[in-house]
C-alpha cells in the first residue's frame, strides 16, 4: 500500500475514533454499542458472500463490535432486502444490496417496499462483470459455438439464475433476444446454488460474477466463454460479449444500505468505515483476486447509481 493510502485509511480511522468518542463524552450511545446484523439477500456461496464477511472482519477490526452476516435469500434479494427496510433505523440492521434492487423495482409491480424510498445508501462495496460459463463437458469453446448448439437445438438448453430479476437473469434474457435463443430458464434461490447445478451438470449454461465462478474454471468444472463488461478484463483472458453484439453489457454491483431514516450521523460513520475498510490492503487483495473491484465512494454516489439503474430498465418494460 501506498504512503497516500496509508494515510487516507489512518485519516478515516481517526474518523470513526472520533465519532465514538464523541459519543462518550457527551454520554450519548455510542455507535456502535452492540453487535451490528448484516443481512446477504442471497444464498450461501455467491459473490456477496465473499463481500459480507470480508467486510464483517473489517467492521470488527475497526470498531471494535462484531458484524453478525445472516442470509436471507429469496425473491432475487428481495426476502432480505425488505427486512432491512422495515427494521428499526438505528443504524443494527444493515443490508448488502445489490444492483437487482434496481431491476426489482421494475420487474414486481407489488413490492413490499421501495429501494429508492425505504433505503439509505451508505457506500459502493465493489462491482464486477458478469461473465458468460458453461458446464465443462458441453462441446462449446467459444461464443460463437454456443450461438451455433442453442440455434440447433431450440429450447433443449437450460440456464440458471440466482433469481427471477437478478442480474445474471436478465443478462442471458438480454442475450437470448439479442442472439434469438431459445434457451429454457432454471431460477434458484441465489447464484451459490444455481452454480452448483452447473457445477452438477443440471443446468449448461449461466451468466455468474467473475468471483464465484474462477476457481472452477481453473479446474475445468466450468468454461468460461466471454465477459459481459464493455471492455476487456486485465487479467482475464476472454473476448467480450460485446465483440460479438455491440452495446451488450452485465455488471454487478454491491452497496451497504441500511433502512431510510437512519441518522445521519450514523450513515457517516458507517459511510467512513466502509471506505476505510475498503482501503485495508489485504481485504482489497482478497476482493480483487476474486475478480471483484473495490469501489467506495459517497452515499450519494450510491444514491445516484440506483436511480440511474432504476431508470434504465425502467425503458425497457421489464415483466415477471
Amino acid at each position: 500500500m501506498n504512503m497516500g493510502k496509508k494515510l487516507s485509511c489512518f485519516c478515516l480511522a481517526i474518523g470513526i475514533a472520533s465519532l465514538s468518542f464523541s459519543g462518550r463524552a457527551t454520554g450519548a450511545e455510542t455507535y456502535p454499542s452492540r453487535p451490528v446484523r448484516l443481512i446477504d439477500p442471497y444464498a450461501p456461496g455467491g459473490s456477496t458472500s465473499l463481500v459480507s464477511r470480508g467486510l464483517a472482519q473489517q467492521f470488527d477490526r475497526l470498531t471494535g463490535q462484531a458484524m453478525v452476516v445472516e442470509h436471507k435469500a429469496g425473491a432475487a434479494g428481495n426476502i432480505g432486502s425488505n427486512l432491512v427496510a422495515k427494521a428499526p433505523p438505528d443504524g443494527y440492521t444493515l443490508l448488502v444490496g445489490t444492483s437487482s434492487l434496481a431491476i426489482n423495482k421494475n420487474l414486481y409491480p407489488a413490492m413490499p417496499f421501495d429501494p429508492q424510498a425505504d433505503l439509505a445508501p451508505i457506500a459502493m462495496l465493489t462491482s464486477t462483470p458478469n461473465v458468460l460459463a458453461v458446464r465443462g463437458d458441453l462441446p462449446v469453446h467459444s461464443l460463437d459455438d454456443l450461438l451455433k448448439l442453442a440455434r440447433s437445438q431450440p429450447g433443449k438448453l437450460t440456464y440458471g439464475s440466482s433469481g427471477v430479476g437478478a442480474t445474471n437473469h436478465m443478462a442471458m434474457e438480454l442475450l437470448k433476444a439479442t442472439a434469438h435463443l431459445d434457451i429454457l430458464h432454471v431460477p434458484f434461490k441465489g447464484g451459490g446454488e444455481a452454480l452448483s447445478a452447473l457445477l452438477g451438470r443440471q443446468i449448461d449454461v449461466m451468466f455468474n460474477p467473475v468471483a464465484s465462478v474462477m476457481p472452477h474454471a481453473r479446474s475445468g468444472k466450468i468454461r468460461l466463454l466471454a465477459v459481459a463488461s464493455k471492455q476487456p478484463v486485465p487479467g482475464l483472458d476472454l473476448p467480450t460479449v460485446s465483440a460479438t453484439f455491440p452495446h451488450f453489457e452485465s455488471t454487478v454491483w454491491v452497496g451497504l444500505f441500511a433502512p431510510a431514516g437512519t441518522s445521519a450521523a450514523v450513515v457517516n460513520q458507517l459511510n467512513q468505515m466502509t471506505n476505510a475498510a475498503l482501503q485495508d490492503e489485504q481485504f482489497r487483495n482478497v476482493l480483487e483476486g476474486a475478480g471483484l473491484k473495490a469501489e467506495g465512494g459517497s452515499s450519494a454516489d450510491l444514491r445516484s447509481l440506483l436511480k440511474a439503474d432504476t431508470d434504465k430498465w425502467a425503458t425497457l418494460k421489464l415483466h415477471q
